[in-house]
């Protein structure tokens, strides 16, 4: 294939290919590091922005792959240079890792701003990992490719298949219930993660590589390949090669990116089944593309699609499975006929022509539509006078009795409220009350962390409730399942309706017809909220002032309103 550039149109040569004293030091430097001249010299620079740490298991393996990622690059005549970015571990970083996202997405977009390199290779996976990764390098419009952590293996206990969340959730209820022994507790520790690599089920780390393959930023089913399977290398050096050659041919996000690779990726959200998560996510990086997708397109396509596969939450089986039963390019194939399949990628071919005739080894764990585990659509986008700006469920995860159900709200003020509250054995509770927690979305959590998956009151447990209506302005877990009522916008924290609602207001849900409503007329809302006063989340200095006065609502993407768009910020002068 004809080059589009040649070495001297490459954005490293401002850097390194001139002949003036500022240049004589940026090379004089790398000799300095031991290379030669003949090693950089007019070759493509690829960064490769790792978010390795040695405290995010998830990417445990990147230290490893990175060398396969840049093999590749070299074989294809590239020259690579790592840059570390922060690493955001979904298990350990507080209060949440949505609240750094940005953080990440600004720090990509000024690492390859900043630095003389022409392409990139996005290394991510961990939940908010791959929207911030994508987020920047969107923004900063260099050719970019992305390579997917990838999924851990199955786990395993006493003979069953445990996945990530979905089974931590289900066995932590029946030990609370009294139905399992510490011991049993303490065994299944040991077993549910077993290899690096992230959550293995339909959580949002899996939602989202495969939304970003689906965007056409991976190689074809890359998304799908298990983290120690021998072909993650592969793949790794791979994209290595693939990059050189998209910096050859300046393929760039804007050159891949339109409105119908979005809709492409709206409706593998609902075909997989995937993370409510997505949708702040998806939004967000929309918006930096210039395409402004939002909630009511993710209405639209849950009513054109449903849930195909059968993976936990909302089904049976494993990421694993999913790849053994062809993985995402089956899965498309599968649903050609809902897809535009002119869509490019960044291999310069459409995703029609990388989906063409991919197999489907098992119908069980790859549905055909006719047969869905779910034929009304993974996302319901509710709105109402508790949400005017709207919220968002996973009906396919939830008891199907409380998708229309009406009951007395019990309020929580914020998470340590609910936690001080929810388990004492007086709660005046039952099974048909609603638990509402405030004061936890976006700027009041801060960063909207996964609460929203209210635990069920341990005296119910005894009683075998296991799902409950909950409604909150925070976010789930991906992995997360039950009838949970998420990103309520505008959050309580900013004066939302949410904020209004107090212990045994009656609360009516219908899903079907995507209603949310509380049983107070709009005078006394408005009374309500004029008294109210939220916690104090005062951010006196640092990162928090700046998130907590520039943060946008759950339906608009949680970025930072100075972020968004497509206004060019020019590359910085060379002096």
């Amino acid at each position: 294939m004809e080059r589009k550039k040649t070495p001297e149109q490459l954005r490293s040569h401002r850097w390194f290919g001139v002949n003036d004293l500022r240049a004589f030091g940026h090379r004089s430097r790398m000799l300095q590091m031991g290379y030669s001249i003949d090693d950089f010299k007019g070759k493509p620079i690829v960064a490769i922005v790792n978010t390795w740490s040695d405290i995010n298991p998830c990417h445990a393996h990147f230290k490893n792959r990175v060398e396969d990622v840049k093999r590749g690059i070299l074989q294809a005549g590239g020259f690579p240079v790592e840059l570390p970015a922060i690493s955001l571990a979904e298990t350990y970083v507080k209060p949440t890792t949505m609240f750094y996202r940005n953080l990440l997405a600004m720090e990509t977009e000024e690492l390859l701003r900043s630095h003389p390199v022409d392409g990139v290779v996005l290394m991510g996976g961990c939940d908010k990992t791959t929207p911030a990764l994508l987020m920047g390098a969107i923004s900063m419009n260099l050719p970019a490719i992305l390579v997917p952590a990838g999924p851990m293996l199955r786990g395993n206990w006493g003979g069953k298949t445990l996945g990530s969340g979905s089974d931590v959730w289900k066995y932590w209820a029946e030990k609370e219930a009294g139905n399992i022994s510490q011991a049993q507790w303490e065994e299944m520790e040991a077993g549910i993660a077993r290899s690096y690599g992230h959550c293995m089920t339909m959580g949002t780390a899996s939602t989202l590589t495969s939304l970003a393959e689906t965007l056409g930023f991976t190689l074809p089913n890359a998304s799908s390949i298990p983290a120690p399977d021998s072909g993650h290398p592969r793949m790794a050096a791979n994209t290595g090669k693939e990059i050189v050659e998209m910096i050859w041919q300046d393929r760039k996000p804007s050159d891949i990116l339109t409105r119908g690779s979005f809709e492409n990726a709206l409706t593998v959200q609902m075909a997989l089944g995937g993370s409510t998560n997505a949708i702040p996510h998806l939004i967000a990086v929309s918006k930096r593309a210039g395409l402004d997708i939002g909630l009511p397109d993710f209405e639209k396509a849950s009513r054109r699609m449903g849930v195909i596969a059968n993976l936990r939450p909302s089904g049976e089986f494993l990421m694993e499975d999913f790849f053994y039963a062809g993985g995402l390019i089956g899965m498309l194939e599968n649903i050609r006929d809902h897809l535009d399949t002119s869509c490019m990628t960044v291999n310069g071919k459409t995703i029609g022509e990388n989906i063409a005739g991919a197999p489907i080894y098992n119908d069980d764990v790859i549905r055909k539509v006719e047969n869905a585990v779910y034929s009304a659509g993974a996302t319901a986008v509710l709105y109402g006078n508790l949400a005017p700006r709207g919220c968002v469920m996973k009906p396919s995860a939830a008891d199907p009795r409380l998708l229309k159900h009406t009951g007395p709200a019990l309020v929580f003020r914020d998470y340590n409220d609910m936690n001080e509250q929810i388990n004492r054995e007086n709660l005046d509770v039952t099974a048909d009350h609603i638990l509402v927690l405030q004061n936890a979305g976006p700027v009041g959590g801060p960063g909207m962390p996964e609460w929203g998956m209210l635990p069920i009151p341990k005296k119910l447990l005894k009683e075998g409730v296991r799902d409950m209506l909950r409604i909150s302005d925070a976010r789930m877990s991906g992995t997360s399942y039950g009838a949970c009522i998420l990103h309520v916008a505008p959050e309580s924290y900013i004066g939302g309706p949410l904020a209004a609602v107090r212990t045994g207001d009656m609360i009516s849900v219908d899903v079907e017809n995507r209603s949310i409503h509380v049983e107070l007329d709009d005078a006394e809302i408005k009374a309500r909220l004029a008294e109210w006063n939220p916690p104090s989340r005062d951010f006196g200095r640092g990162y928090g002032r700046m998130y907590a006065n520039h943060i946008t609502q759950a339906d608009e993407g949680c970025d930072f309103d100075f972020l968004t768009g497509t206004a060019p910020i020019e590359d910085p002068e060379i002096h």
